[in-house]
C-alpha cells in the first residue's frame, strides 16, 4: 500500500505509529476504511456567517456540542492523472448532520501535497506534513479559491491556519484526532477533538464514485 501522505512523507513514513501509517497508506487499488466515535467540537462567533454558508459546499459548519457522534470514511483513487484520497467526516448533531469533505492529492511533478475542501474542492491548499512520537502532524501552507479550473491566491489575512493531529493509542485501541482551524483576523474558527474506531471494509460494498466531492481536475495550483 502507498497512498499520498506516504508519498509526501518518505523515509519519515517509517516513523509513523504502524496503525496511523495503515489509516494514511490508502492507494488506488485498496479497499475503504471507515471510523466511528465521538467529537467535542467548538466553534469561534466571528465567522459564523460564513461557517453556514460553507454548509452548501460540504465544508464547515457553525455547529458546536460535546460528545457528538462521529463518521470517517477514506478511499483512495485517481483523479485527473494523479493519486488522491478523499476524506469524509459526517457529525450527527441533534436533529442536524453535517459533511466536511476534503480531497488530497499528490503533485508528483512538484512534490507537493494539496488538499481541496468542500463539494467541488472550493479551496485548495499545500499541506506539510511531519511525524511527531509516532503520531501524523498536518499544517497548511499556501491556499488559493479554486473555481472552473482556475486558482486565485488567498492573502494570509483571508487565509486559515489549519493542524491536524493524529495518533493511536494502543491501551484504548483508538485513535485520537485533533484539528484546529484559524484565521489572524478572526481567530479561531472551528476545532474538533475525540476519538475513534475504525474497520476496513471491502471495495466492492461502496460506490467509490458518490465518495469523489470531486469528478475531475484540470490542472493543480501554482508551485
Amino acid at each position: 500500500m502507498t497512498g499520498v501522505y506516504e508519498r509526501a512523507l518518505g523515509e519519515a513514513a517509517e516513523d509513523l505509529h504502524p496503525k496511523v501509517r495503515e489509516r494514511y497508506s490508502l492507494g488506488p487499488e485498496d479497499g475503504v476504511t471507515v471510523g466511528r466515535g465521538r467529537m467535542d467540537i467548538s466553534r469561534g462567533v466571528h465567522t459564523l456567517p460564513a461557517l453556514y454558508a460553507m454548509t452548501s459546499r460540504d465544508m464547515l459548519f457553525p455547529e458546536a456540542g460535546h460528545d457528538v457522534r462521529f463518521a470517517v470514511t477514506t478511499v483512495g483513487y485517481e483523479l485527473g492523472g494523479h493519486e488522491a484520497m478523499t476524506t469524509r467526516r459526517v457529525f450527527n448533531f441533534d436533529g442536524t448532520r453535517r459533511r466536511f469533505d476534503s480531497v488530497t492529492v499528490w503533485d508528483e511533478r512538484n512534490e507537493r501535497l494539496l488538499d481541496y475542501l468542500g463539494r467541488g474542492g472550493l479551496i485548495a491548499t499545500e499541506l506539510h506534513p511531519r511525524v511527531e512520537d509516532g503520531a501524523l502532524v498536518v499544517e497548511a501552507g499556501r491556499q488559493w479559491l479554486h473555481w472552473r479550473g482556475r486558482y486565485v491566491a488567498l492573502p494570509d489575512a483571508m487565509a486559515a491556519g489549519v493542524e491536524v493531529r493524529d495518533r493511536y493509542d494502543e491501551a484504548g485501541e483508538r485513535y485520537h484526532v485533533l484539528a484546529t482551524v484559524e484565521n489572524p483576523l478572526a481567530g479561531h474558527i472551528l476545532s474538533y477533538r475525540g476519538t475513534f474506531t475504525q474497520a476496513d471494509e471491502d471495495r466492492g460494498d461502496h460506490d467509490v464514485e458518490t465518495l469523489k466531492p470531486m469528478q475531475g481536475l484540470r490542472k493543480l495550483p501554482p508551485a
